[in-house]
């Protein structure tokens, strides 16, 4: 177990840690403190790297921030300088999005509230592909107690903290919507033609931000105390059973309007344009075949006769797909 008695392990979240790095300094017999993947490069700006993105997955020893690329952010990285200098031997996170109960700006309430809601589309930028590294509350807890009961295995280092396994933004809505026993059609839209869908990615951008936990997992022997599916299932039926106010602070945090009209306006503009485009797609299609794919054998003889219009797959699926729920 990685549970244990602190004594004499001060730890500190980020906030006031530049401060209580220097009060502490030798009163203490270890430091262990809390900042932020925001240190990353590329992590608010994709585009200041090349190629565009962070690498993936972005380990402790990645690019950082510098100057005044991303305002207060660079704060962050510059607490950590501090707790090192005056804790050579701290043990420093970096965590992640925090999802679960309690959290300040839920996340998964932006799709819980469109259930309870009765919404029955929901639009998700870019196919919802994008990946980004989180932390059920109890898992970033229990990275955070491992450390402690590893003191000399995680002295001196900085780990990245995250869930053992990333879902994607579209495996969340899949999670939530099983776990509310919910159907809805998902209508997937470039983000550039649905900006209210960046209040889901809190950010401007679909890249991936990957922050890997190969350190922690080794050295501490890290492992998720509640697996992940579990955690997003347990977030949204915690949400269902405490939902911020309408229009409270949460809300306002989270910067989504919930503007069901223009969502559906939206969403019938783009599938009148769907059909006009519809006809240039499958005129462009070269009848390409997924060698793997169950209908491949099928494909490959289409091929080999010439008829590569009998390869052809409905492409209608790009724009509208159903979302079943498990009952």
């Amino acid at each position: 177990s990685c549970l244990t008695t602190i004594t004499s392990v001060p730890l500190v979240e980020a906030g006031r840690l530049r401060m209580l790095a220097g009060v502490l300094a030798g009163r203490c017999e270890r430091f262990v403190s809390v900042g932020g993947v925001p240190v990353y490069r590329g992590f608010a700006r994709p585009d200041t790297l090349f190629p565009m993105g962070m690498a993936t997955p972005t380990r402790e020893d990645g690019i950082k921030i510098e100057g005044d690329e991303v305002g207060k952010v660079i704060k962050i990285l510059e607490s950590e300088a501090v707790v090192f200098e005056h804790h050579p031997t701290a043990t420093h996170l970096r965590y992640p999005l925090i999802y679960g109960p309690g959290q300040l700006l839920p996340r998964e309430w932006l799709i819980v509230r469109r259930v309870l809601d009765g919404r029955r589309t929901i639009v998700l930028p870019d196919a919802g592909l994008s990946l980004r590294t989180a932390a059920y509350g109890e898992n970033a807890a229990h990275a955070l107690l491992c450390c402690v009961d590893r003191p000399d295995a995680s002295a001196g280092k900085v780990y990245n903290v995250g869930d053992d396994h990333t879902l994607s933004l579209r495996q969340i809505f899949e999670v939530i919507a099983d776990a509310l026993d919910h159907e809805w059609e998902i209508v997937e839209m470039p983000l550039g033609l649905a900006p209210h869908t960046r209040a889901l990615l809190a950010t401007s951008w679909t890249a991936h931000r990957i922050t890997g936990t190969d350190a922690i997992r080794a050295d501490v022997g890290y492992r998720d105390a509640v697996p992940v599916v579990e955690a997003v299932a347990r977030t949204a039926r915690w949400l269902v059973a405490n939902p911020p106010p309408a229009g409270g602070r949460e809300e306002r945090g989270l910067q989504d309007p919930f503007d069901y009209d223009a969502e559906d306006r939206l969403i019938d503009a783009w599938g009148e344009a769907l059909e006009t485009l519809r006809p240039v797609a499958e005129a462009a299609d070269p009848g390409w075949v997924d060698r793997y794919a169950h209908t491949s054998v099928d494909a490959h003889l289409g091929i080999e006769r010439g008829d590569r219009k009998s390869t052809r797959l409905n492409s209608s699926h790009v724009a509208l797909s159903r979302m079943p729920s498990s009952a």
